[in-house]
Protein backbone atom coordinates (compact mmCIF):
# COMPACT_ATOMS: atom_id res chain seq x y z
CA UNK A 1 0.00 0.00 0.00
CA UNK A 2 1.30 3.70 -1.29
CA UNK A 3 2.71 5.44 2.41
CA UNK A 4 -0.21 8.10 1.92
CA UNK A 5 -2.84 5.65 3.14
CA UNK A 6 -0.33 3.89 5.67
CA UNK A 7 0.44 3.95 9.46
CA UNK A 8 3.93 2.53 10.50
CA UNK A 9 3.07 0.18 12.87
CA UNK A 10 0.32 -2.00 10.16
CA UNK A 11 2.64 -1.73 7.05
CA UNK A 12 5.42 -2.54 9.29
CA UNK A 13 4.17 -6.03 9.85
CA UNK A 14 4.33 -6.65 5.92
CA UNK A 15 7.45 -5.25 5.30
CA UNK A 16 10.68 -7.77 4.12
CA UNK A 17 12.14 -7.57 7.30
CA UNK A 18 9.29 -8.32 8.96
CA UNK A 19 8.68 -11.58 6.79
CA UNK A 20 12.06 -12.88 7.31
CA UNK A 21 12.28 -12.10 10.92
CA UNK A 22 9.15 -14.25 11.41
CA UNK A 23 10.31 -16.91 9.33
CA UNK A 24 13.39 -17.14 11.17
CA UNK A 25 11.30 -17.62 13.80
CA UNK A 26 9.38 -19.88 13.28
CA UNK A 27 12.17 -22.12 11.56
CA UNK A 28 13.83 -21.49 14.76
CA UNK A 29 11.48 -22.72 16.57
CA UNK A 30 10.52 -25.84 15.05
CA UNK A 31 14.21 -26.88 15.63
CA UNK A 32 13.75 -26.02 19.09
CA UNK A 33 10.50 -28.16 19.14
CA UNK A 34 12.19 -31.10 17.88
CA UNK A 35 15.43 -30.41 20.30
CA UNK A 36 12.94 -30.31 23.27
CA UNK A 37 11.23 -33.74 22.09
CA UNK A 38 14.71 -35.65 21.46
CA UNK A 39 14.77 -35.48 17.29
CA UNK A 40 17.21 -33.64 16.94
CA UNK A 41 20.82 -33.14 18.48
CA UNK A 42 20.35 -30.48 21.27
CA UNK A 43 23.66 -29.18 20.88
CA UNK A 44 23.48 -28.52 16.58
CA UNK A 45 20.06 -26.91 17.71
CA UNK A 46 21.65 -24.67 20.57
CA UNK A 47 24.42 -23.23 19.00
CA UNK A 48 22.31 -22.47 16.03
CA UNK A 49 20.38 -20.54 18.59
CA UNK A 50 23.27 -18.75 20.12
CA UNK A 51 24.55 -17.60 15.81
CA UNK A 52 21.18 -16.91 14.71
CA UNK A 53 20.34 -14.20 17.78
CA UNK A 54 24.48 -12.94 17.44
CA UNK A 55 23.97 -12.74 13.43
CA UNK A 56 20.32 -11.47 13.43
CA UNK A 57 20.65 -8.28 11.59
CA UNK A 58 22.89 -10.58 8.99
CA UNK A 59 19.82 -12.99 8.68
CA UNK A 60 17.11 -10.57 7.80
CA UNK A 61 18.59 -9.22 4.84
CA UNK A 62 15.64 -9.00 1.90
CA UNK A 63 18.17 -7.70 -0.04
CA UNK A 64 20.48 -10.75 0.23
CA UNK A 65 17.69 -13.22 0.03
CA UNK A 66 16.24 -11.69 -3.57
CA UNK A 67 19.43 -11.97 -4.90
CA UNK A 68 19.66 -15.26 -4.24
CA UNK A 69 15.93 -15.84 -5.31
CA UNK A 70 16.93 -14.64 -9.25
CA UNK A 71 18.56 -17.56 -9.15
CA UNK A 72 16.36 -20.61 -7.35
CA UNK A 73 13.02 -18.63 -8.06
CA UNK A 74 11.76 -20.09 -4.61
CA UNK A 75 11.67 -17.17 -1.92
CA UNK A 76 11.71 -20.11 0.89
CA UNK A 77 14.64 -22.14 -0.03
CA UNK A 78 16.17 -18.61 -1.00
CA UNK A 79 15.82 -17.65 2.29
CA UNK A 80 17.14 -21.26 3.78
CA UNK A 81 19.68 -20.93 1.42
CA UNK A 82 21.01 -17.29 3.03
CA UNK A 83 20.70 -18.53 6.76
CA UNK A 84 23.09 -21.35 5.76
CA UNK A 85 25.42 -19.09 4.24
CA UNK A 86 25.28 -16.99 7.68
CA UNK A 87 25.12 -20.02 10.40
CA UNK A 88 27.14 -22.63 8.52
CA UNK A 89 26.68 -26.61 9.24
CA UNK A 90 24.62 -25.73 11.64
CA UNK A 91 21.66 -24.59 9.53
CA UNK A 92 20.64 -28.10 8.34
CA UNK A 93 18.61 -28.80 11.73
CA UNK A 94 16.38 -25.94 9.83
CA UNK A 95 12.97 -27.33 8.00
CA UNK A 96 13.39 -30.85 8.42
CA UNK A 97 10.56 -32.70 7.31
CA UNK A 98 8.48 -29.60 6.76
CA UNK A 99 7.39 -27.80 3.24
CA UNK A 100 7.50 -24.26 2.67
CA UNK A 101 3.59 -23.56 3.22
CA UNK A 102 4.57 -24.86 6.79
CA UNK A 103 6.91 -21.78 6.86
CA UNK A 104 4.61 -19.19 4.98
CA UNK A 105 1.00 -20.04 6.76
CA UNK A 106 2.44 -20.62 9.99
CA UNK A 107 4.30 -17.02 9.72
CA UNK A 108 1.16 -15.43 8.10
CA UNK A 109 -1.06 -16.45 10.92
CA UNK A 110 1.47 -14.87 13.62
CA UNK A 111 1.45 -11.40 11.01
CA UNK A 112 -2.67 -11.70 10.97
CA UNK A 113 -2.93 -12.15 14.71
CA UNK A 114 -1.00 -9.08 15.08
CA UNK A 115 -2.55 -7.22 12.35
CA UNK A 116 -5.71 -8.02 13.64
CA UNK A 117 -5.22 -7.49 17.07
CA UNK A 118 -4.21 -3.52 15.54
CA UNK A 119 -7.49 -3.28 14.13
CA UNK A 120 -9.02 -4.11 17.51
CA UNK A 121 -7.47 -1.36 19.11
CA UNK A 122 -8.32 1.43 16.69
CA UNK A 123 -11.99 -0.50 16.79
CA UNK A 124 -12.51 0.63 20.27
CA UNK A 125 -11.25 4.06 19.30
CA UNK A 126 -13.77 4.57 17.17
CA UNK A 127 -16.07 3.31 19.32
CA UNK A 128 -15.36 5.46 22.29
CA UNK A 129 -15.49 8.13 20.03
CA UNK A 130 -19.22 7.05 18.62
CA UNK A 131 -20.07 6.21 22.32
CA UNK A 132 -19.12 9.91 23.68
CA UNK A 133 -21.07 11.86 20.50
CA UNK A 134 -23.96 10.08 20.75
CA UNK A 135 -24.28 10.97 24.71
CA UNK A 136 -23.56 13.85 23.90
CA UNK A 137 -26.67 14.29 21.44
CA UNK A 138 -28.67 12.11 22.77
CA UNK A 139 -32.02 14.49 22.42
CA UNK A 140 -30.51 16.43 19.53
CA UNK A 141 -33.54 16.46 17.45
CA UNK A 142 -32.87 15.99 13.87
CA UNK A 143 -35.19 14.60 10.67
CA UNK A 144 -35.03 11.01 10.08
CA UNK A 145 -34.88 10.28 6.11
CA UNK A 146 -36.02 7.64 4.35
CA UNK A 147 -35.48 7.62 0.75
CA UNK A 148 -33.52 11.07 1.14
CA UNK A 149 -37.13 12.28 2.00
CA UNK A 150 -37.98 13.63 5.66
CA UNK A 151 -39.82 11.22 7.28
CA UNK A 152 -39.92 11.82 10.86
CA UNK A 153 -37.72 13.05 13.80
CA UNK A 154 -35.42 11.64 15.54
CA UNK A 155 -32.36 12.73 17.58
CA UNK A 156 -28.57 12.84 16.37
CA UNK A 157 -27.47 10.76 19.59
CA UNK A 158 -29.94 7.85 17.90
CA UNK A 159 -27.96 7.90 14.27
CA UNK A 160 -24.85 7.45 16.31
CA UNK A 161 -25.98 5.22 18.40
CA UNK A 162 -26.92 3.21 15.23
CA UNK A 163 -23.20 3.69 13.93
CA UNK A 164 -22.18 2.47 17.62
CA UNK A 165 -23.85 -0.82 17.56
CA UNK A 166 -22.80 -1.47 14.11
CA UNK A 167 -19.32 -1.40 14.94
CA UNK A 168 -19.52 -3.45 18.28
CA UNK A 169 -20.87 -6.15 15.58
CA UNK A 170 -18.16 -5.94 13.30
CA UNK A 171 -15.44 -5.70 16.19
CA UNK A 172 -17.03 -9.83 17.43
CA UNK A 173 -16.92 -10.60 13.59
CA UNK A 174 -13.45 -9.49 13.72
CA UNK A 175 -12.48 -11.14 17.13
CA UNK A 176 -14.17 -14.21 15.36
CA UNK A 177 -12.18 -13.89 11.91
CA UNK A 178 -8.95 -13.16 14.41
CA UNK A 179 -9.91 -16.96 15.92
CA UNK A 180 -9.76 -18.40 12.39
CA UNK A 181 -6.73 -17.35 10.77
CA UNK A 182 -4.86 -18.05 14.05
CA UNK A 183 -3.68 -21.61 12.81
CA UNK A 184 -0.69 -23.10 12.62
CA UNK A 185 0.86 -25.47 10.09
CA UNK A 186 3.64 -27.67 10.63
CA UNK A 187 2.31 -30.86 8.75
CA UNK A 188 4.48 -31.56 6.00
CA UNK A 189 3.67 -31.86 2.17
CA UNK A 190 0.14 -32.65 1.92
CA UNK A 191 -0.65 -32.60 5.91
CA UNK A 192 0.07 -36.27 7.04
CA UNK A 193 3.04 -35.39 9.36
CA UNK A 194 4.71 -37.95 7.10
CA UNK A 195 7.81 -36.76 7.72
CA UNK A 196 7.37 -34.95 10.84
CA UNK A 197 6.24 -35.53 14.40
CA UNK A 198 2.92 -34.19 15.00
CA UNK A 199 3.92 -32.74 18.38
CA UNK A 200 6.52 -30.30 16.98
CA UNK A 201 2.84 -28.48 15.33
CA UNK A 202 1.78 -28.44 18.96
CA UNK A 203 4.75 -27.05 20.78
CA UNK A 204 4.83 -24.62 17.64
CA UNK A 205 1.54 -23.75 18.15
CA UNK A 206 1.38 -23.26 21.67
CA UNK A 207 4.53 -21.01 21.82
CA UNK A 208 2.98 -18.49 19.06
CA UNK A 209 -0.38 -18.67 20.33
CA UNK A 210 -1.60 -20.37 17.32
CA UNK A 211 -3.72 -23.42 17.36
CA UNK A 212 -2.68 -26.58 15.14
CA UNK A 213 -5.21 -27.11 11.46
CA UNK A 214 -7.67 -29.49 12.08
CA UNK A 215 -7.31 -30.92 8.57
CA UNK A 216 -4.69 -29.32 6.73
CA UNK A 217 -3.38 -29.92 2.95
CA UNK A 218 -0.25 -28.50 2.40
CA UNK A 219 -1.88 -25.36 3.04
CA UNK A 220 -3.83 -24.24 5.54
CA UNK A 221 -7.69 -23.91 4.31
CA UNK A 222 -8.34 -20.91 2.34
CA UNK A 223 -11.83 -20.39 3.73
CA UNK A 224 -10.56 -19.25 7.15
CA UNK A 225 -8.32 -16.10 5.50
CA UNK A 226 -11.68 -15.73 3.60
CA UNK A 227 -13.87 -15.00 6.69
CA UNK A 228 -11.12 -12.28 7.55
CA UNK A 229 -11.51 -10.64 4.73
CA UNK A 230 -15.51 -11.04 4.78
CA UNK A 231 -14.93 -9.22 8.56
CA UNK A 232 -12.60 -6.50 7.09
CA UNK A 233 -15.26 -6.05 3.75
CA UNK A 234 -18.77 -5.38 6.50
CA UNK A 235 -16.52 -3.55 8.52
CA UNK A 236 -15.37 -1.24 5.43
CA UNK A 237 -19.33 -0.88 4.68
CA UNK A 238 -19.96 0.36 8.18
CA UNK A 239 -17.34 2.87 8.08
CA UNK A 240 -18.49 4.06 4.45
CA UNK A 241 -21.69 4.00 6.04
CA UNK A 242 -21.19 6.72 8.64
CA UNK A 243 -19.13 8.37 5.91
CA UNK A 244 -22.22 9.10 3.30
CA UNK A 245 -24.11 9.81 5.83
CA UNK A 246 -21.84 13.15 6.99
CA UNK A 247 -21.14 13.75 3.35
CA UNK A 248 -25.09 13.82 2.61
CA UNK A 249 -25.55 15.81 6.34
CA UNK A 250 -22.74 18.12 5.10
CA UNK A 251 -24.56 19.43 1.80
CA UNK A 252 -24.81 23.15 1.56
CA UNK A 253 -28.48 22.46 1.86
CA UNK A 254 -29.00 20.13 4.69
CA UNK A 255 -25.58 21.61 6.26
CA UNK A 256 -26.46 19.47 9.86
CA UNK A 257 -22.82 18.68 10.24
CA UNK A 258 -19.62 19.64 9.22
CA UNK A 259 -15.91 17.82 8.97
CA UNK A 260 -13.33 19.57 11.02
CA UNK A 261 -11.58 22.33 9.17
CA UNK A 262 -8.40 22.86 10.31
CA UNK A 263 -6.39 26.63 10.53
CA UNK A 264 -4.84 27.00 7.14
CA UNK A 265 -7.14 24.12 5.23
CA UNK A 266 -8.28 25.04 1.85
CA UNK A 267 -11.12 23.16 0.06
CA UNK A 268 -10.73 23.87 -3.64
CA UNK A 269 -7.81 25.70 -6.02
CA UNK A 270 -10.69 27.74 -7.73
CA UNK A 271 -12.98 28.47 -5.05
CA UNK A 272 -11.95 30.29 -1.41
CA UNK A 273 -15.09 29.32 0.02
CA UNK A 274 -15.09 25.11 -0.58
CA UNK A 275 -15.53 23.39 3.48
CA UNK A 276 -15.63 19.78 1.59
CA UNK A 277 -16.44 16.75 3.07
CA UNK A 278 -13.08 15.33 1.64
CA UNK A 279 -12.05 12.53 5.14
CA UNK A 280 -15.60 11.48 4.79
CA UNK A 281 -14.76 10.98 0.90
CA UNK A 282 -11.59 9.66 1.39
CA UNK A 283 -12.98 6.93 3.86
CA UNK A 284 -15.58 5.99 0.43
CA UNK A 285 -12.80 5.48 -1.50
CA UNK A 286 -10.54 3.43 1.30
CA UNK A 287 -14.22 1.01 1.98
CA UNK A 288 -14.51 0.51 -1.82
CA UNK A 289 -10.54 -0.87 -2.16
CA UNK A 290 -10.96 -3.24 1.39
CA UNK A 291 -14.50 -4.79 -0.37
CA UNK A 292 -12.58 -4.89 -3.25
CA UNK A 293 -10.63 -7.76 -1.68
CA UNK A 294 -13.02 -10.08 -1.04
CA UNK A 295 -13.97 -11.45 -4.37
CA UNK A 296 -10.68 -12.91 -4.71
CA UNK A 297 -10.35 -14.19 -1.11
CA UNK A 298 -13.18 -16.43 -1.81
CA UNK A 299 -11.88 -17.60 -5.07
CA UNK A 300 -8.52 -17.84 -2.95
CA UNK A 301 -10.54 -20.98 -1.15
CA UNK A 302 -10.52 -23.20 -4.91
CA UNK A 303 -7.48 -24.44 -5.05
CA UNK A 304 -6.35 -27.71 -7.02
CA UNK A 305 -6.10 -30.98 -4.95
CA UNK A 306 -3.92 -30.47 -1.73
CA UNK A 307 -2.66 -27.22 -3.09
CA UNK A 308 -1.72 -25.12 -5.69
CA UNK A 309 -0.33 -21.46 -5.66
CA UNK A 310 -2.91 -19.58 -7.19
CA UNK A 311 -3.46 -18.01 -4.28
CA UNK A 312 -0.24 -16.99 -3.37
CA UNK A 313 0.05 -13.53 -5.90
CA UNK A 314 -3.36 -12.38 -4.34
CA UNK A 315 -2.45 -13.00 -0.69
CA UNK A 316 1.03 -11.19 -1.40
CA UNK A 317 -1.19 -7.97 -2.84
CA UNK A 318 -4.60 -8.26 -1.32
CA UNK A 319 -4.45 -9.23 2.21
CA UNK A 320 -1.79 -7.05 3.69
CA UNK A 321 -3.04 -4.24 1.55
CA UNK A 322 -6.47 -4.50 3.00
CA UNK A 323 -5.34 -4.74 6.68
CA UNK A 324 -3.22 -1.36 6.23
CA UNK A 325 -6.58 0.03 4.62
CA UNK A 326 -8.51 -0.65 7.18
CA UNK A 327 -5.91 0.81 10.35
CA UNK A 328 -6.15 3.53 8.37
CA UNK A 329 -9.42 4.07 7.91
CA UNK A 330 -10.28 2.85 11.31
CA UNK A 331 -8.34 6.05 12.74
CA UNK A 332 -9.41 8.65 10.03
CA UNK A 333 -12.82 7.68 11.10
CA UNK A 334 -12.08 8.50 14.84
CA UNK A 335 -10.73 11.65 13.87
CA UNK A 336 -13.77 12.23 11.78
CA UNK A 337 -16.16 11.17 14.76
CA UNK A 338 -13.88 13.41 17.55
CA UNK A 339 -13.70 16.80 15.29
CA UNK A 340 -17.48 16.46 14.18
CA UNK A 341 -18.84 19.91 13.91
CA UNK A 342 -22.62 19.28 14.73
CA UNK A 343 -25.00 21.93 14.28
CA UNK A 344 -28.37 21.44 16.23
CA UNK A 345 -29.91 25.06 15.59
CA UNK A 346 -29.88 23.68 11.49
CA UNK A 347 -31.08 20.57 12.57
CA UNK A 348 -34.29 21.74 14.23
CA UNK A 349 -34.49 24.51 11.39
CA UNK A 350 -34.89 21.78 8.79
CA UNK A 351 -37.18 19.76 11.03
CA UNK A 352 -39.52 22.56 10.82
CA UNK A 353 -38.88 22.84 6.86
CA UNK A 354 -41.79 21.15 5.69
CA UNK A 355 -44.50 23.42 7.87
CA UNK A 356 -45.10 20.13 10.04
CA UNK A 357 -45.42 17.04 7.94
CA UNK A 358 -43.36 15.55 9.64
CA UNK A 359 -46.47 15.16 12.36
CA UNK A 360 -48.44 12.94 9.63
CA UNK A 361 -48.60 9.70 11.22
CA UNK A 362 -49.74 10.91 14.19
CA UNK A 363 -52.56 12.20 12.57
CA UNK A 364 -53.27 9.45 10.87
CA UNK A 365 -53.37 7.42 13.77
CA UNK A 366 -55.43 9.83 15.96
CA UNK A 367 -57.88 9.48 13.37
CA UNK A 368 -58.13 5.45 12.91
CA UNK A 369 -58.64 5.39 16.40
CA UNK A 370 -61.21 7.76 16.87
CA UNK A 371 -63.13 5.74 14.40
CA UNK A 372 -62.59 6.65 10.80
CA UNK A 373 -61.32 3.66 8.36
CA UNK A 374 -57.72 3.82 7.99
CA UNK A 375 -57.87 4.66 4.28
CA UNK A 376 -60.16 7.57 4.35
CA UNK A 377 -58.49 9.17 7.82
CA UNK A 378 -55.32 8.38 5.27
CA UNK A 379 -56.78 10.11 2.35
CA UNK A 380 -57.65 13.14 4.85
CA UNK A 381 -53.95 13.29 6.04
CA UNK A 382 -52.61 13.34 2.36
CA UNK A 383 -54.89 15.93 1.21
CA UNK A 384 -54.37 18.36 3.72
CA UNK A 385 -50.52 17.63 3.92
CA UNK A 386 -50.02 18.50 0.12
CA UNK A 387 -51.82 21.58 0.45
CA UNK A 388 -49.52 22.23 2.90
CA UNK A 389 -45.89 21.42 0.83
CA UNK A 390 -47.71 23.27 -2.28
CA UNK A 391 -48.58 26.02 -0.30
CA UNK A 392 -46.10 26.67 2.24
CA UNK A 393 -48.79 26.51 4.92
CA UNK A 394 -48.61 24.37 8.59
CA UNK A 395 -50.51 21.50 7.70
CA UNK A 396 -51.38 22.22 12.14
CA UNK A 397 -53.62 25.20 10.55
CA UNK A 398 -54.93 23.42 7.87
CA UNK A 399 -56.01 20.19 10.10
CA UNK A 400 -57.53 23.04 12.24
CA UNK A 401 -59.51 24.35 8.93
CA UNK A 402 -61.23 21.13 8.54
CA UNK A 403 -64.72 20.53 10.75
CA UNK A 404 -64.06 16.75 10.52
CA UNK A 405 -61.02 16.64 12.01
CA UNK A 406 -61.51 19.22 14.51
CA UNK A 407 -64.86 17.48 15.22
CA UNK A 408 -63.19 14.23 16.23
CA UNK A 409 -60.06 15.12 17.77
CA UNK A 410 -60.72 18.36 19.08
CA UNK A 411 -58.66 21.53 18.75
CA UNK A 412 -56.71 20.73 21.74
CA UNK A 413 -55.99 16.91 21.07
CA UNK A 414 -54.87 18.12 17.59
CA UNK A 415 -52.06 20.43 18.87
CA UNK A 416 -50.82 18.07 21.04
CA UNK A 417 -50.24 16.13 17.93
CA UNK A 418 -47.47 18.15 17.17
CA UNK A 419 -45.45 17.83 20.32
CA UNK A 420 -42.05 16.50 19.37
CA UNK A 421 -41.36 14.76 22.75
CA UNK A 422 -43.80 12.32 21.52
CA UNK A 423 -40.88 11.41 19.07
CA UNK A 424 -38.21 11.23 21.87
CA UNK A 425 -39.81 9.66 24.61
CA UNK A 426 -38.22 6.15 24.17
CA UNK A 427 -34.63 8.02 23.54
CA UNK A 428 -33.31 6.34 26.86
CA UNK A 429 -34.39 3.02 26.24
CA UNK A 430 -32.56 2.21 23.23
CA UNK A 431 -29.36 4.23 24.23
CA UNK A 432 -29.85 1.63 27.34
CA UNK A 433 -29.43 -1.56 25.16
CA UNK A 434 -26.75 0.24 23.17
CA UNK A 435 -24.43 1.57 26.22
CA UNK A 436 -26.51 -0.13 29.23
CA UNK A 437 -27.28 1.34 32.25
CA UNK A 438 -29.98 3.82 31.93
CA UNK A 439 -28.96 5.17 29.21
CA UNK A 440 -27.71 8.73 29.85
CA UNK A 441 -24.13 7.77 29.88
Amino acid sequence: MIPRYSRPEMAGLFSPEARLALWLDVELAVAEAMADLGLVDRTLVERLLRTAERERSRLVDPARVEEIERVTRHDVIAFLTHVEEVCGPDARVLHLGMTSSDLLDTALAIQLRRATDLLLADLDGLLAALRRRALEHRMTVCMGRSHGIHAEPTTFGLKLAGFFAEMQRNRERLVRARAEVSICKISGAVGTYANIDPRVEERVAERFGLVPETVATQVVPRDRHAALHAALALLAAGIERLAVEVRHLQRTEVGEVEEPFAPGQKGSSAMPHKRNPIQAENLTGLARMIRAALAPALENVVLWHERDISHSSVERVMLPDALVLCDFALVRATALVDGLVVRADRMRANVDLTHGLVFSQRVLLALTESGLPRQSAYAIVQRHAMRALDERRPLLDLLLEDPEVVGRLGRERLHSLFDLGYHTRHVDRIFARVFGGSGRG
